[in-house]
């Protein structure tokens, strides 16, 4: 026990730690002292002599020195410049000025012990070196710097002495500062080019005739437009976004190449890569269009009055009106605290000990009833607060424009890959979300509550923060005149398929194409990860930029890929499950490699936002809706049929719901910010989707079993069982789009089951069982 006890006394002393305020102490004293050493060796230059003499009479007050420190300052200096290390003295008052430094910051220990190490051997080396330079003791090596030199002279004379000051700075430029023998010869290759370029251009003015003044001005108008091949780079454009600062590293930097333990061609193609990296920078997408400038914020318009003004009597009659009312149900509330947002005002309720919060809840009607007020939404109780909120709309709305949401911090330094601002939230704050997070957004709203507004935000943003060669749209509207305005930037950023005039799809039948051909898009992306070694669209454009995919094998950089569809509920209408399907793909899969799909639609009814599409939809949002059963259709639960409408809405990534008042840009604004991109120079085309080659359309009647469509079968028999040929009937039976319906009666009626089209009333039957049927099929199968 006595032997434990005093190994524990040794721990404790050897446990040195200083507290903060001796660290302050310390810190400051340790600055102090290297002001006062880098003032005194200073000094010393100038009274170093006239001080020499006092020296020897240090302990007499009486002698007077010149010195700027007086008689410490003179004999510090003289002890380390001219007894010690000479003009290198000046770096131990360096040091010891950074050791305060690190004291006072609490720096880690380590780095501080390394700049002393490698300080100190920089000081012996700067004073040999002075020295060695200097023919006598001088106060430029010192006494110490004087008597190595002579020391090592004696032994390995003046040339050997020379070479080992050169491999002493070769030794600390190779471990301090990482050179290496490639970097010297790239030095020495630019000095060479550097001399035979300058020798050339003397050689150029040697035959420059001086007495011929029309022939020197035309000599200068030559040498003016003349541009010598060598001196091009490799990518000519101003706009390019190679930093030049990474251009520098590569050229200083040995080149690192990747070790992987792949095969040995993709070795090779690794260190190809790496030599074009070097040779070339990285790959820039954005230099076929270099000359691309981005909108500027004045397209937008700033509303007056945008700022929100407290009205003290509103909030205080609003807060008085709450206290009575839940002060009626014998409800006692502790404190109240308002916060104002656009155009709600969150009122945060701490109620009296022993309250249950479900009989605050419950009093949702009486307190809208009492502040006459629609729109009150009590969240019981606001998470991570442990307070009850209660939402009031605001007499007075406040605009939110797109302008505050794009020109703020929030939007302009965030780094996110697509970038969203939806609006503020209640506490005035804008809002923004990376629709790469989300993956994909679901939109929902009663008619004229905001959502063509919303995807008119999401495409603003999305223009103003991505060049055209890194994002592109696919854009439906099949109500024809929500996002027409966009057909301006057709050549920039949307995409089309191979075979179709215009890029914004209003047909539905290019719909259901246009989702196939994302999928074969998706499909083929994935193809190019898996060959590239790639987990995501992120690491394979990376490499790609790196040079280390080789384009002759199929590999080029991938934009990310908006499918923005504006009313999807029609579409689910008329096309069923051809268009759910390849939704549900592309929500499943497509988030990896860059397909992100944005979907509104004004009834939210359980039969257009099915639960397959719910599942792979996690971030949603919900304008003012109807119905309780439509908001959680939505929302997974209330508070949308709460809402006051005009862009009032709640945002959800499947956990808190937060409120949000959705920017508002108008119609002019689009023009304005269309027209700018549009004027600008462009692609040849849009952006090319792959080809789909879908079911053969048309009302020639299929003969060819064959070439009958997989359904025909079931369709057929829905068809005998009902006894009504109707296309109709099949769209509602199988789910199908009008098209694949009508070519199904087709068939039908050239195998001889339905009668000829008779205008509105529905075909005859021909076959009046199943058995029959299955006869007629047999009896087919057999000719």
């Amino acid at each position: 026990m006595a032997k434990k006890k005093k190994s524990a006394k040794k721990t404790k002393k050897l446990n040195f730690t200083l507290s903060n305020q001796q660290k302050l102490v310390f810190g400051s004293l340790l600055l102090i002292l290297g002001i006062l050493l880098f003032i005194a060796f200073l000094s010393y230059f100038f009274t170093g002599e006239a001080d020499q003499s006092t020296l020897t009479k240090f302990s007499s007050r009486g002698i007077e020195t010149q010195n700027w420190l007086s008689k410490i300052g003179a004999w510090v200096s003289d002890l380390f410049i001219y007894r010690g290390f000479g003009i290198a003295a000046f770096i131990f008052s360096g040091l010891i000025f950074i050791s305060g430094i690190y004291v006072l910051l609490g720096i880690k220990k380590n780095r501080l012990r390394r700049h002393w190490f490698w300080g100190t051997l920089i000081v012996i080396w700067t004073s040999i070196l002075f020295g060695f330079l200097a023919e006598k003791n001088s106060i430029l090596g010192g006494t110490i710097g004087f008597e190595m030199n002579d020391f090592l002279q004696d032994y390995i004379g003046k040339i050997g002495t020379a070479l080992l000051l050169v491999l002493g700075l070769i030794t600390y430029l190779a471990i301090r500062l990482k050179v290496t023998a490639q970097h010297f010869g790239k030095l020495f290759k630019s000095a060479k080019k550097e001399i035979k370029e300058e020798f050339s251009t003397e050689n150029e003015h040697e035959f420059v005739p001086i007495d011929n003044d029309l022939t020197a001005e035309a000599e200068d108008i030559k040498s003016a437009f003349d541009v010598q091949v060598e001196n091009l780079e490799p990518t000519i454009s101003h706009h390019s976004k190679i930093d030049k600062e990474e251009e520098e590293e590569t050229i200083e930097d040995d080149v690192e190449i990747e070790i992987e333990t792949l095969t040995e061609e993709q070795s090779v193609t690794d260190n190809l890569a790496s030599k074009l990296v070097e040779d070339f920078g990285k790959f820039d997408p954005t230099l076929e269009l270099g000359n691309y400038q981005f909108p500027p914020l004045d397209l937008l318009k700033k509303y007056e009055g945008e700022g929100i003004t407290v009205n003290k009597d509103e909030l205080e009659e609003n807060k008085n009106k709450i206290v009575e009312t839940l002060r009626n149900y014998k409800i006692g509330i502790s404190s109240v605290k308002a916060t104002i947002g656009p155009t709600v005002t969150l009122y945060e309720i701490i109620p009296e000990a022993g309250v249950r919060i479900s009989k605050i809840k419950n009093l949702e009607d009486d307190i809208a009833l009492s502040l006459s007020a629609l729109g009150i939404r009590i969240i019981a109780p606001i998470p991570g607060r442990g307070t009850i909120g209660i939402e009031v709309p605001n007499k007075d709305a406040t605009i939110v424009s797109m302008y505050s949401v794009i020109a703020s911090q929030k939007f302009q330094k965030g780094e996110m890959e697509l970038p969203i601002a939806l609006g503020k939230t209640i506490s005035n704050e804008t809002y923004v979300v990376d629709l790469v997070k989300m993956p994909h957004l679901l939109m929902a709203g009663a008619t004229g509550q905001g959502k063509s507004v919303g995807l008119n935000a999401a495409l603003t943003s999305l223009l103003y923060k991505k060049h055209p060669a890194e994002v592109k749209f696919v854009l439906v509207d099949p109500k024809k005149v929500e996002l027409t305005l966009f057909n301006k930037i057709e050549r920039h950023y949307l995409a089309k398929l191979p075979d179709s005039e215009e890029a914004i799809i209003t047909d539905n039948t290019k719909v259901i194409n246009t989702l196939n051909s994302l999928c074969i898009e998706m499909d083929n992306r994935y193809e190019m990860l898996k060959n590239a070694f790639c987990r995501n669209i992120t690491e394979y454009n990376t490499k790609f930029k790196a040079r280390k995919l080789n384009p002759n094998d199929g590999h080029h950089f991938l934009p990310y890929i908006v499918l923005i569809i504006d009313e999807f509920a029609d579409l689910i209408m008329t096309a069923g499950k051809e268009v759910e399907t390849p939704i549900a793909r592309l929500a499943q899969l497509a988030r990896a490699i860059g397909i992100h799909l944005i979907i509104a639609t004004q009834r939210p009814s359980v039969n257009v936002i099915t639960g397959l599409i719910k599942a792979n939809f996690p971030a949603r949002i919900a304008f003012r809706v109807t119905s309780k059963i439509d908001s959680r259709t939505i929302l997974d639960g209330s508070g949308a049929d709460q809402l006051i409408g005009r862009g009032d809405m709640l945002y959800t990534q499947g956990n808190d719901l937060i409120r949000i008042q959705c920017a508002f840009v108008d119609t002019p604004e689009i023009e304005r910010l269309t027209e700018f991109i549009g004027s600008q120079k462009a692609y040849p085309n849009a952006h090319l989707l792959p080809e789909y080659v879908g079911e053969e359309s048309g009302t020639s009647l299929d003969i060819d079993i064959s070439e009958r469509d997989q359904l025909f079968k079931q369709a057929a028999e829905i068809i005998v069982t009902a006894q009504q040929g109707s296309a109709s009937l099949l769209q509602r039976k199988l789910k199908l789009g009008y098209n694949r319906a009508g070519r199904l009666i087709d068939q039908l009626e050239a195998a001889g089951i339905v009668g000829h089209f008779e205008g509105s009333k529905a075909r005859q039957v021909l076959v009046p069982d199943l058995a029959a049927l299955d006869q007629l099929l047999e009896n087919e199968k057999n000719i």
